[in-house]
């Protein structure tokens, strides 16, 4: 099975690059972020109380199903694309996110997504945890500065009154959270191939990406 992982910090571009590898490849695509804010989203759709203990949670995990494809996320055939973008379906996915137990079972979970012909995934631990053995493993990763820079000029279109430092300062502690968290930080070894892309453009990232692939695919 071909699988190529891009791990790297939030605003690195990584989702942007997989889905597009993705397509070029005719591969499936799995965001794996969007898996826990789909789990955040099918827990608030289904809660009939305050709380859930670990069980109902796992239950619920059992009876989710996730598809991504025609460019949206589907949660049990419902389009559910927009939805997950919500900045309370975020704050419900760092909630279950931290629970051990489910990011365990949430490990198999991401795993039946490696399907014939092939898979791109992206996320924060897509190499080093789910997929170790992967065939290409991508560390993409760019200067704080120019991070925050790109996701300024992206929330611009929606909301004026962000600014340039406190996007900065969120992707700092973001950064300081992912790295330093007990289970699966964000991390690459020596098996990793390493992308900067501070000054490269989307397009200038996909080619690289795509060359090292191309020596993946020459040494089998």
């Amino acid at each position: 099975m071909d699988i190529i992982t891009i791990d790297g910090p939030a605003s690195s571009g990584k989702g942007t690059v997989a889905r597009i590898i993705a397509e070029r490849l005719s591969f499936h695509y799995l965001e794996s972020g969007a898996i826990y804010r789909a789990l955040g989203l099918w827990v608030h759709k289904n809660q009939t109380g305050d709380t859930f203990d670990v069980a109902q949670l796992l239950e619920l995990i059992d009876d989710m199903r996730l598809e991504f494809f025609d460019g949206k996320i589907w949660l049990n055939s419902e389009d559910v694309t927009m939805l997950l973008r919500e900045e309370f379906v975020g704050m419900l996915a760092s909630k279950y996110s931290a629970i051990g137990e489910v990011r365990a079972r949430l490990l198999q979970f991401q795993r039946d997504f490696a399907v014939a012909p092939g898979l791109v995934t992206d996320g924060r631990d897509m190499g080093s945890v789910v997929f170790p053995n992967a065939d290409l493993k991508v560390f993409l990763t760019a200067s704080a500065e120019k991070r925050a820079e790109r996701r300024y000029k992206q929330l611009q279109q929606f909301d004026k009154s962000v600014t340039i430092g406190a996007i900065l300062q969120d992707i700092m502690l973001r950064d300081e959270q992912d790295s330093q968290r007990s289970v699966a930080p964000l991390s690459y070894d020596s098996s990793f191939k390493v992308l900067d892309n501070s000054e490269l453009g989307i397009d200038e990232t996909i080619d690289l990406i795509l060359s090292w692939w191309s020596e993946v695919e020459l040494d089998k």
